[in-house]
């Protein structure tokens, strides 16, 4: 009879347990994710207008462009693409832009400028950290580089990631073993990884992360020619970092996402050490070598992996919020 009743009572537990385990699994499976044309009805207008902001910008600021493209970097490598990076410090906490490892990072405003057309045609509707990526997916067309379809439909962080920053963002000192895994944990390949650096072709680099290249020694791997270059631009061993002294990434062509990035490095004119490192590392060189030949062949990759990248485990559906303003989460505003 105790037998009998413990075998009812645990049929009578799983019949019970049963339904929340399939609504559980159901949930999990029904959770909505990010979407081409996510806002199509409800602000069809969005992508249009975010496309004509960066349009007018762009043609008043070039530099824009560069900054668009760090910023879908530095955003969405760190845990989530979820525009923490454009919140500012708090009493409580840091923000990830004033940290030293986004130094050089700028114009945040006119992501501001961007929001507050979107805003005026959808009040709270389009989020921050979809805006943050639009922009960048349009800078890189004002740049010369693909157009990448990217989905949308991502929803906006409450909070700044910069205590855990360094966990995720690779440094330009740091081994290209360093980089290649930081990359792979967010599901990007070594060719995705050689793409994604293929931004050096465009901007430039602060003396600050550049001179122990030149002091108290001149790297002797650099190219001779380049030298002279780069100790016109950064004459000083310990540059002030709030001066203008900077060398551009690709000087034969600055403002256009190409691969002549590839052919410099591989003719020892990268600035930093990753982009020595690119060109020398036998996992790496291959790939360098084809998107030096290729154009085609970096803008797929380059595709490939902006996209894997927008895509970094985003807050969607009802998670996070959707910011009013870029800079400051909703229950501070």
């Amino acid at each position: 009879m105790a037998s009998k009743a413990l075998i009812f009572l645990a049929l009578l537990f799983l019949s019970a347990a049963s339904p929340k385990t399939a609504i559980a699994e159901t949930n999990e499976e029904d959770k909505p994710g990010l979407a081409m044309d996510f806002y199509k009805d409800t602000c069809p207008q969005a992508e249009d207008i975010i496309k004509e902001q960066v349009k007018l910008l762009y043609k008043r600021h070039k530099n824009t462009a560069f900054s668009w493209l760090r910023n879908i970097f530095h955003d969405c490598a760190v845990e989530s693409c979820d525009a923490s990076l454009l919140l500012d410090s708090t009493r409580r906490s840091l923000s990830e832009k004033e940290t030293d490892r986004s130094f050089g990072l700028r114009n945040f405003r006119y992501l501001d400028t961007i929001k507050e057309a979107v805003e005026r045609e959808c009040p709270g509707v389009v989020s921050c950290a979809d805006i943050l990526v639009l922009s960048a997916r349009d800078g890189i067309v004002s740049l010369g580089g693909p157009h990448i379809p990217l989905k949308t439909g991502r929803r906006d962080g409450r909070k700044s990631r910069a205590e855990v920053l360094e966990q995720y963002l690779p440094d330009h000192n740091e081994s290209i073993s360093v980089v290649l895994d930081r990359f792979a944990a967010m599901g990007i390949n070594t060719q995705g990884v050689v793409a994604l650096l293929g931004a050096h072709s465009v901007g430039r680099t602060h003396c600050v992360k550049l001179v122990h290249r030149l002091y108290p020694e001149v790297d002797p791997v650099l190219n001779p020619d380049h030298v002279e270059h780069m100790l016109h631009k950064c004459p000083d061993a310990i540059p002030d970092p709030k001066a203008v002294q900077y060398v551009r990434n690709d000087r034969g062509t600055p403002m256009v996402l190409d691969n002549n990035y590839y052919r410099n490095i591989l003719d020892n004119k990268g600035l930093l050490i990753v982009d020595h490192q690119l060109a020398t590392d036998k996992r790496t060189k291959p790939h360098v070598k084809k998107m030096a030949k290729s154009q085609d062949y970096f803008f797929k990759e380059f595709a490939r992996a902006i996209t894997i990248l927008s895509e970094n485990n985003p807050l969607t559906g009802d998670e996070g919020e959707i910011r009013k303003q870029c800079n400051v989460a909703n229950k501070h505003h």
